[in-house]
């Protein structure tokens, strides 16, 4: 983000896995694609990013990650180089270990989380960026047996481990923001007010997510403006309404979640309420436009900067 700007637009890779961008019919065609031509995949990707308008791009799982970008163009150095060429840069890279690491309460699993992170916070300060966004642990389906009961010392033993977390990122330059995932311990209102209050602020951000929020059954004006001081990214998306209660919750959740995302302005979020919030509260930083694996990305994306540029940007400043 450029010194002396409030907002600056991004937006997260997972916006371009779908088929159709990449004239294929699979999610598994895709990943073949990548590993076959990947020059001509993340090209494609960073080229479509430019076309639609924003100026920043967020990292998110293989084939879209650090790694692949690494490998794709031989170093940091001139994975940078494909950035600045485009008028890019790397705001923020999304971090989704904890969800898969099953029981990360165990040492060995949290020295093998540490280990990752502290590998993906050292490419993210070499390419200019400071935030690393991370995903909560999923919740279990209602009523599944037996019942995990997230309470207050469950949640206390997770907000530990983000809190050292927080600190070891923060000794490498780069601030840890938890997700507002849908499904997750840390979406909906009352488990958001509870990994805040856990959590040390010096150590442990925030980066709601307005759709995600709205999926979980929450109002995303609300939750942030009692936890605004601890937003440091956004992501920006729009969903038609709530998901049942006893949704599913499995490998598949992402998926079933894409059904109720929906194009910017054509769904619940308030977003003229938002912009104020934001305003009211002097929030400057990254603002993430997101549509989970849209078939058109960068005409969705170029969509939503007009929106917001015409509705909401003359509101906010």
């Amino acid at each position: 983000m450029a010194k002396g700007d409030r907002l600056c637009f991004g937006v997260d890779l997972v916006t371009f896995f779908h088929p159709g961008f990449f004239g294929l019919q699979s999610h598994d065609a895709i990943i073949e694609h990548a590993r076959a031509e990947p020059h001509a995949f993340w090209d494609k990707i960073l080229d479509g990013a430019e076309a639609s308008g924003v100026t920043g791009v967020e990292l998110t799982f293989s084939p879209f990650n650090w790694q692949d970008a690494i490998k794709t163009y031989g170093s940091v150095d001139r994975f940078g180089a494909e950035l600045t060429k485009r008028g890019l840069t790397l705001c923020s890279g999304f971090f989704a270990e904890l969800e898969a690491a099953g029981d990360f309460t165990q040492q060995e699993a949290q020295r093998a989380i540490i280990d990752k992170a502290e590998r993906y916070a050292d490419f993210l300060k070499a390419c200019s960026s400071d935030i690393m966004v991370i995903g909560a642990p999923l919740r279990q389906t209602l009523g599944a047996q037996p019942a995990i009961f997230h309470d207050f010392d469950r949640a206390k033993v997770i907000a530990d481990f983000l809190n050292r977390l927080g600190a070891i990122l923060y000794a490498r330059g780069v601030r840890l923001a938890l997700h507002t995932e849908a499904h997750s311990i840390f979406a909906a209102a009352r488990d958001v007010d509870l990994m805040m209050m856990l959590t040390d602020p010096a150590y442990v951000h925030m980066c709601p997510d307005t759709a995600h929020i709205i999926v979980a059954g929450s109002d995303p004006v609300q939750l942030v403006d009692r936890h605004h001081e601890r937003m440091i990214i956004a992501h920006w998306k729009d969903a038609i309404g709530q998901m049942p209660a006893d949704t599913q919750i499995d490998e598949h959740i992402h998926d079933r979640h894409q059904a109720y995302f929906c194009g910017f302005g054509l769904g619940r979020v308030d977003w003229p309420a938002w912009i104020r919030l934001l305003r009211d509260r002097a929030y400057a930083g990254w603002a993430i436009l997101e549509l989970d694996a849209a078939p058109d990305p960068v005409r969705d994306i170029a969509n939503g900067l007009t929106l917001v540029r015409q509705a909401l940007l003359p509101v906010y400043r």
